[in-house]
């Protein structure tokens, strides 16, 4: 029996015997990986080989019985994948056969912050229709806050100064990080694969001779024990203007004070390594290691952080202008556009999606009465998520540290054919890297 058991394996070629996915985790965050294991230890395996449908860029690494698909950008929610590799052979030869698993992702979930001037401010979590909506966290006074995978990280406000939790998705279990000092804390940002939360910090008590003025400082959400590590140029505590995390690593982009844009990876002792000047840093696409960047002279470039290299950033198809904010996402860009009519003054806002040959079509338009706040993609570029504060004469300001109009709407917009979904009350949906700038 177990030599005809025998036969029939050396007949019909290498099988599937056990499958590893994290569909959930694959919507969040791009490198999440499907492991193929055989039967049998397989020949070479080459990434032609590999098909996933629907299509999306992956890498491959195949050893012993193993065949490791790696995807670059996160998958498409509540869509099923089929992942084959065809005409592998064992390692001694034999008959060929396709490996093949499927999978299905699960569908999406936001986080959105809505604060109430006679009330707790609250941050929600909805599916993409609005109508199961839950609160997961509550307080006085939240300025901010950004989400993982598996955790949240949020900003309130004391009258002493900022507190900074970190806490489960559903809001349980919330930890305290200790910050540098007695202060405030500004444009929080998380990094998925470093496992950090990265802040502006400024001393509550500042004058001209003392204080620590907005400085950038980096500390891991995984360590209890860890302490804040303020960034330093040069030896000094760095003044930071603009930054963000790049994304599916631990390194930082940054502008100081200065003007001097630079890269420090905290994962490792390389220390920082200059890139120019720079006025404004606009996005870091995922997986492809350029970031979109606009020079002191006003020029806008894609700026490949591996080698330094730099292109100017191609004009939309029809060309919309000059953009206020550029915000990519694989496939493309979402781009702010202030309308003005010919004796330049403005008359609208707009949001353009730019694809990657340079096709553009506007996806949201307001009048002079509304205001856009905020763009952002999901992580796959599946969907869209648009900030407006409607009827800004009558929408005062709250009195925050980053202080917003009373009344926001996110609309939710499907990207790929530009139609809207639903409109939920709040803002900084958690797709979105940052708080709304200004």
């Amino acid at each position: 029996m177990g030599a005809a058991f025998g036969v029939v394996s050396l007949t019909q070629g290498p099988r599937v015997t056990e499958v590893q996915v994290d569909p959930a985790h694959a919507i969040e965050s791009s490198g999440s990986r499907v492991i193929l294991t055989a039967n049998q230890a397989l020949g070479t395996v080459d990434p032609a080989q590999v098909t996933v449908e629907p299509a999306v860029p992956f890498t491959v690494d195949a050893a012993g019985r193993g065949v490791g698909i790696r995807f670059t950008v996160p998958l498409d929610d509540a869509t099923r994948y089929t992942v084959t590799v065809a005409d592998v052979t064992g390692v001694s030869g034999g008959p060929s056969s396709d490996l093949t698993t499927t999978f299905t992702t699960p569908a999406s979930t936001i986080f959105l912050l809505n604060r109430d001037p006679d009330g707790d401010d609250k941050i929600f979590s909805t599916d993409l229709t609005g109508e199961q909506a839950v609160p997961v966290f509550a307080a006085d006074k939240i300025n901010d806050f950004r989400a993982t995978s598996s955790q949240l990280v949020v900003t309130t406000e004391e009258d002493d100064g900022s507190r900074l939790l970190v806490m489960n998705r559903d809001g349980s279990d919330p930890r305290e990080l200790p910050l540098p000092g007695e202060g405030y804390v500004g444009s929080i940002q998380v990094s998925e694969r470093g496992g950090l939360v990265g802040y502006n910090y400024s001393d509550r008590e500042l004058s001209d001779t003392e204080g620590r003025a907005s400085v950038l400082v980096t500390q891991s959400l995984n360590d209890s024990e860890s302490e804040p590590e303020i960034i330093e140029v040069g030896g000094e505590e760095a003044s930071v203007f603009s930054w963000q995390f790049v994304p599916d690593s631990a390194a930082v982009l940054f502008i100081d004070f200065d003007g001097g844009l630079a890269l420090v990876d905290r994962s490792s002792d390389a220390g920082v390594q200059s890139l120019g000047l720079a006025a404004n840093i606009q996005g870091i696409s995922r997986g492809t290691y350029t970031a979109i960047v606009e020079r002191l002279d006003n020029t806008v470039v894609e700026l490949n952080l591996a080698d330094g290299s730099e292109q100017p950033l191609a004009a939309s198809d029809p060309d919309y202008g000059i953009a206020t904010t550029i915000t990519p996402y694989p496939g493309g860009t979402l781009r702010h556009i202030v309308q003005r009519n010919e004796a330049g003054i403005p008359t609208g806002q707009a949001i353009i999606r730019v694809e990657e040959d340079g096709t553009a079509s506007p996806l949201v338009e307001v009048d002079s009465t509304d205001s856009i706040l905020q763009a952002c993609a999901s992580p796959s570029g599946q969907y869209a998520a648009v900030v407006i504060a409607p009827d800004m004469t009558d929408n005062p300001y709250d009195e925050m540290l980053l202080p917003l109009p009373q009344k926001t709407e996110t609309h939710l917009l499907d990207l790929r054919t530009g139609e809207e979904m639903v409109a939920l009350t709040g803002f900084d949906p958690s797709w979105c890297a940052t708080a709304p700038r200004f």
